[in-house]
């Protein structure tokens, strides 16, 4: 399988002198410090071109990351009307009408789905993981498999559905088992493409914990080639990102991807 090359931080950001300074990945702000240090094999392994003196541009996707995309219940209260309006308008251009009795209240469910569809908007990591990070003396993988991931691609507003599989190796902290999902679900529950969520849920994890390694791998459906283009009812997409040493040890890769097909 071809592991994403994605480290856990952009290769422009700064490199940390100790100071306030922190990590974000989009709603962990502010929270989680990068470690100092360099290059060492505690923590998250450092980007390549991070080093001192080292000017690469910021990777776009990974500054696209640390935006707040939040939106709060006010905001949906007062877009949904225009959002019913714009599905009025769509049902028009399909050539329907409107104000015939199965369609009348069609854009106000449709607006309100597709907010719901879309609520990994309103949530935020911190929320998600507040007192649910324990001190443990454990250094061996944990894995939450199969994990229901349900997502609208950001192309074609169309349904991804599928399994997540999420493995780390502790740094003397765990993560509540739950929370795993719920960042599967902050990150799934909005406009996305399958890499990108793929390597925003391991960085989240990675952001967090500051594991030894971090190991995602999704397989999912995408409605955009079952119901249109393509039309191939049986394909799958699998996407993956290693961290630390999931991508630098081999055997540790194995037995992550051994143990989720198990």
């Amino acid at each position: 399988m071809d592991h994403s090359k994605q480290t856990p931080y952009g290769s422009g950001e700064k490199k940390d002198t100790g100071d306030s300074d922190s990590v974000l990945n989009g709603h962990f702000d502010g929270m989680v410090k990068r470690p100092a240090g360099g290059t060492g094999r505690t923590g998250a392994p450092q980007a390549p071109g991070a080093e001192s003196g080292s000017h690469r541009p910021a990777n776009p996707v990974m500054e696209s990351w640390k935006d707040e995309r939040t939106r709060s219940v006010e905001d949906n209260e007062m877009s949904l009307p225009a959002l019913a309006a714009a599905y009025t308008t769509i049902l028009r251009g399909l050539g329907e009408d409107p104000q015939r009795q199965g369609l009348l209240k069609t854009p106000w469910r449709a607006a309100t789905a597709m907010q719901f569809f879309t609520k990994g908007y309103q949530e935020k990591i911190i929320d998600v993981l507040n007192d649910a990070i324990f001190d443990e003396d454990h250094d061996e993988m944990v894995i939450v498999k199969d994990i229901d991931m349900f997502s609208m691609c950001e192309h074609h507003l169309v349904p991804i559905f599928g399994r997540v599989h999420i493995g780390y190796l502790p740094n003397k902290r765990v993560l509540g088992l739950s929370k795993l999902a719920r960042i599967v679900e902050i990150y799934s529950r909005r406009l996305q493409v399958q890499e990108r969520l793929t390597k925003q849920i391991a960085v989240a994890i990675t952001e967090a914990l500051q594991p030894t390694g971090v190991g995602v791998v999704i397989e999912a459906t995408h409605m955009c080639m079952v119901m249109r283009g393509v039309q191939k009812m049986n394909s799958k997409t699998v996407t993956s990102t290693m961290l630390g040493v999931f991508r630098e040890d081999p055997k540790t890769r194995d037995e992550f991807l051994t143990l989720i097909r198990s």
